[in-house]
């Protein structure tokens, strides 16, 4: 008796486990290979494409590299046959890394690259010098009862800027100071008020701006800023937390302390990016009407002069887990029955471009998508999370299901919580209309990350994650894609 219970409880067990094996290709599963995605994050970083700025011709050249992917493994076109979705993207090619000089009275200071600033990124190309303003945020805003130039003139004066606005807290309120938190938006005031260039006091490589004509422009380290108010007799913490509350302490430094700014660029005003698009389509009847995306951006900080900004963890790192993933969905004996969208997104950098373009221009109906899942960052670390899995506990289920079982990584996840601000990733477009979404990013960096700087390269990269990441992907999306209860 104990033998033939012993041999229903083994059938049972293998039962169990082929009926596993019909649900998820184990051999397609451990063909996802963390050489090969090290080689796709390589290539993407590779000086050819000059750092993938969107709208280049190099970012454009990169995105047919990654459609020659999609075609070898049988991922097929998405978009009327054509595996590219275009859409308007200007830009500007910095042609030198220009130089930023500091005066106080007879004493000089050159600035250094990349330590203490960065060519701005759309900046007009010439020189400036000039006296300094301290102008905040830069914003004028008479129906919130605000404005940093009210009482100062910038007229032919160099601008110190912030970032942001001078409200944080995400509620309703924010709202209404979004529209000035654009970057767009604080170029055009200070040209409006007559400024004839900028520091931002905020160093970080960001296409995400407006080319003016005449207005010359860098991006200053903070240290540098606070040098420059402390000659001046200023306390720049405390000038910030004046801005903290919602105070407006602009005021004009002495004739003295100037700033030269030179840059040298070419703007492109009509110019054109694109996002590459691929599908699998559903293998079942009535599901295959039904899509699930996984999307990341493609684009990077690009090239300034001779110096290239590889853009590796952002986000060459999430494309290269994208297409892992698509590899092995392609090849997967186990077909997933919903079809599945792959989205390698143009112009995230200079603004969610290519998401904004594809919410606007769906190639799959809206109320047919069932879930997006955005990649960025994705490379550095030895963690995951997953944001929105509390509020979609059943598409979540699958992702995690799949860690619990084959992956074993610490995995957070959180609920979707409502952004009043400026939207930062391409995950809020799909979301804002309507598409149930996810964000996958990788926690505890077991590298520096060198955020929109010169360093972000393929050395910063944590390749075990990258290929758990590929399989999280792969696994999670299947079960979606196969569970006919969503």
């Amino acid at each position: 008796m104990k033998k033939q219970v012993l041999i229903l409880l083994l059938n049972v067990v293998l039962t169990g486990t082929l009926c596993a094996q019909k649900t998820v290709d184990l051999n397609t599963l451990h063909s996802i290979s963390s050489n090969e995605l090290m080689e796709f994050a390589t290539e993407l970083s590779s000086a050819k494409y000059e750092g993938r700025l969107s709208g280049t011709p190099e970012y454009l050249e990169a995105a047919r590299w990654c459609a020659s992917k999609f075609e070898e493994w049988g991922v097929k076109p998405a978009n009327n046959g054509s595996y590219f979705q275009y859409f308007p993207n200007e830009y500007s090619e910095v042609n030198s890394l220009g130089s930023v000089v500091y005066f106080n009275g007879k004493e000089k200071t050159y600035l250094d690259f990349p330590e203490d600033y960065l060519p701005g990124s759309n900046s007009a190309s010439g020189t400036v010098q000039a006296p300094l303003v301290y102008v905040g945020h830069g914003i004028t805003a008479p129906e919130l009862g605000y404005d940093d130039y009210e009482n100062v003139d910038v007229e032919g004066k160099i601008i110190i800027l912030e970032s942001g606005t001078p409200y944080t807290k995400n509620d309703e309120t924010l709202a209404k100071w979004t529209p000035y938190a654009y970057h767009r938006y604080k170029f055009r005031n200070a040209v409006k008020h007559g400024a004839a260039g900028m520091i931002y006091a905020s160093k970080l490589a960001n296409p995400n701006t407006v080319n003016l004509e005449g207005f010359v422009y860098a991006h200053v380290d903070t240290k540098v800023v606070t040098q420059i108010l402390a000659d001046a007799g200023k306390d720049y913490q405390q000038i910030r937390q004046q801005l903290k509350n919602m105070e407006t302490p602009s005021f004009e430094l002495p004739a003295e302390q100037q700033v030269f700014i030179r840059a040298e660029t070419k703007y492109f005003p009509d110019a054109q990016a694109c996002n590459v698009v691929g599908m699998i389509e559903g293998s079942d009847p009535d599901l295959k009407d039904e899509v699930i995306i996984i999307g990341g951006h493609l684009d990077g900080q690009g090239q300034m002069g001779d110096v290239m900004f590889p853009s590796t963890l952002d986000n060459a790192s999430g494309i290269s887990d994208i297409l892992g993933a698509a590899k092995a969905l392609a090849k997967s004996e186990v077909k997933p029955k919903r079809s599945v969208l792959f989205i390698l997104i143009g112009g995230e950098e200079c603004g969610l471009y290519g998401s904004e373009y594809y919410c606007k221009n769906p190639l799959f109906p809206i109320e047919k998508t069932k879930m997006m899942i955005n990649l960025d960052m994705v490379g550095n670390g030895t963690a995951f999370f997953v944001s929105g899995g509390k509020t979609h506990s059943a598409l979540f289920g699958h992702f995690e299901n799949a860690n619990n079982n084959y992956i074993h990584r610490e995995m957070g996840t959180s609920a979707v919580s409502k952004n009043y601000g400026r939207p930062r990733s391409d995950a809020s477009h799909f979301e804002n209309v309507g598409i149930k979404t996810f964000g996958l990013w990788t926690r505890n960096s077991v590298y520096p990350v060198h955020y929109h700087m010169p360093a972000d390269k393929t050395n910063v990269l944590t390749p075990e994650i990258m290929e758990d990441a590929a399989k999280l992907l792969y696994l999670g999306v299947l079960g979606v894609a196969n569970d006919s209860k969503l």
